[in-house]
């Protein structure tokens, strides 16, 4: 009877192995074998990081003849906002492309990319990305075995809430949605707020739920998503950006051979050239579309308003500058609007 018993338990033991996710396989690809990569991300198809992402696969596909494909699964179908950098670490995926604020977990540099009222316009955030600073961030991450392909484009933030916000005391004791970055909390922190981390598939219950009544994200996430229809009040801050790291796991995209590789990036560059170009226009639009529900109450931050919040919010760019080394400190002070 014992020796039954521990076959079956043996037997079972391997199904529920057959059933767990597989970890890729690190051997040297040959530039005639099928590749297919799949790419796990968070947010809708209509955005532009799902717009960009649906690109790249098509244009990868045509160009390798069908030999690489890429599978695209949006909406945290695959792996939600906690599980993806993980599965990426383990090899379960090969491609996500994470808010950069969701890095500083790995290294809390990532977070001057969420410096409030820090960069005037997106050419200064790619200057940055595109410059010294985010060689430094793609050196950091290759050390925890993650490859940076790329860095894309969504935008600048918004507010949204149950209640106007306009002047520093309406946020008082309000209840804010953030990604789980050390500078968002400090951010809201320092405006009497009370930041809420939660993942982004969590987002629209914890709006419709009343469990935050407020958030942070731009006019093409709350667009389309519909976040916006759940509160009352949308103040036009654009106080500070948002973007993503496009990753790969590092041993996988070394497995790769020298012809896929060239493929992958090489189109991934001019992706990401049309990405910011059309995350700009489709957040303005998204905007737009916005301000046209009768439902919600639009207010724009104005000079007055926008330099009492700056003038709160302007020592929290002192507290990440340290982080770096001497030689890129005042590469990002010059950068950055400090006015």
């Amino acid at each position: 009877m014992v020796r039954g018993l521990l076959l079956i338990l043996s037997l079972l033991f391997l199904g529920l192995q057959g059933c767990a996710p597989k970890a890729i396989d690190f051997e040297q690809t040959s530039p005639k074998e099928k590749i297919v990569l799949t790419f796990s991300h968070v947010v809708s198809d209509a955005s532009p990081k799902g717009r960009a992402a649906r690109l790249w696969a098509d244009l990868i596909y045509q160009r390798s003849g069908g030999r690489i494909e890429m599978k695209i699964y949006p909406n945290g179908t695959l792996y939600k906002d906690g599980e993806e950098l993980e599965a990426l670490k383990k090899g379960y995926v090969q491609i996500i492309a994470p808010a950069t604020s969701k890095l500083t977990g790995l290294d809390e540099r990532w977070g001057v990319f969420d410096l409030p009222f820090f960069f005037n316009d997106l050419e200064q955030v790619h200057q940055l990305a595109d410059g010294p600073v985010g060689e430094l961030l793609r050196k950091s991450m290759r050390e925890k075995g993650i490859e940076v392909l790329a860095y894309w484009d969504n935008g600048f933030k918004i507010l949204t809430a149950d209640r106007p916000l306009e002047n520093l005391k309406d946020f008082q004791g309000l209840k804010i949605r953030i990604m789980d970055s050390p500078i968002l909390k400090k951010q809201f922190l320092k405006l009497g707020a009370i930041p809420v981390p939660l993942s982004f598939n969590e987002v629209f219950a914890a709006l419709e739920n009343k469990k935050v009544n407020g958030s942070e994200n731009t006019p093409s996430n709350l667009y389309s998503k519909k976040f916006y229809q759940l509160q009352s009040h949308v103040t036009v801050s654009n106080h500070g950006y948002l973007g993503y790291a496009v990753l790969m796991n590092r041993d996988y995209f070394n497995s790769l051979d020298k012809e896929t590789r060239k493929i992958l990036l090489d189109t991934l560059k001019e992706v990401t050239a049309w990405q910011r170009k059309i995350a700009l226009e489709q957040n303005a639009e998204d905007l737009a579309r916005i301000r046209n529900d009768q439902n919600i109450k639009i207010h724009d931050l104005t000079p007055e308003e926008k330099e009492a919040w700056q003038a709160v919010l302007k020592p929290i760019v002192y507290e990440i500058i340290p982080l770096f080394p001497k030689n890129l400190q005042n590469e990002i002070l010059k950068t950055g609007n400090l006015n």
